[in-house]
């Protein structure tokens, strides 16, 4: 009984380290978050909740901004805003149809920063939903930008939340 525990323990050590050393760090996989090699920022966000919040309020007369930007040592320039949604997720900003978006006319930027000013006026037109009735409360529906770079590439960056105050 004793001669089989000594082989046992180095031959479930053996199957350990070479199951260790077998192991590869996988690049691409359902489970991965891959990132672009350009990274979007929303430099007016006021707080990550998780996704970058802006706010607008009624002394403000609803006017919602979000002002979107790539670094400018990527070498690269936002070419256009190809879409913008207003959505609860990014099925539409996803889609290649032509209907379910804030706009669909390209806004030609051709900088490093883009700014897509609109309204809560014009939000309860394009992206009907429930709006806040009090104040202090988050829009229903998030924004979702479509970028084009100007070498073609496509990013969607994280969705923007609008939180609504006094």
């Amino acid at each position: 009984m004793m001669n089989k525990n000594k082989f046992r323990t180095p031959a479930i050590l053996t199957v350990i380290i070479a199951s260790m050393i077998g192991c590869t760090k996988q690049e691409i996989g359902p489970l991965m978050d891959i990132r672009p090699a350009v990274s979007v920022t929303v430099t007016n966000a006021v707080a990550f909740r998780p996704d970058p919040t802006v706010v607008t309020s009624k002394a403000a007369g609803g006017n919602i901004q979000i002002i979107l930007s790539i670094p400018a040592n990527s070498g690269r320039t936002i070419k256009e805003i190809t879409r913008i949604a207003a959505n609860t997720s990014y099925t539409a900003i996803q889609s290649t149809g032509t209907t379910g978006f804030y706009t669909i006319t390209p806004i030609a930027v051709n900088s490093t920063t883009a700014t897509f000013n609109t309204t809560l006026a014009e939000y309860v037109v394009k992206a009907p939903g429930v709006i806040p009735a009090n104040t202090n409360t988050e829009l229903a529906r998030r924004f979702y930008f479509k970028l084009t770079l100007d070498d073609g590439t496509v990013i969607i960056p994280f969705p923007v939340r609008v939180l609504y105050l006094d």
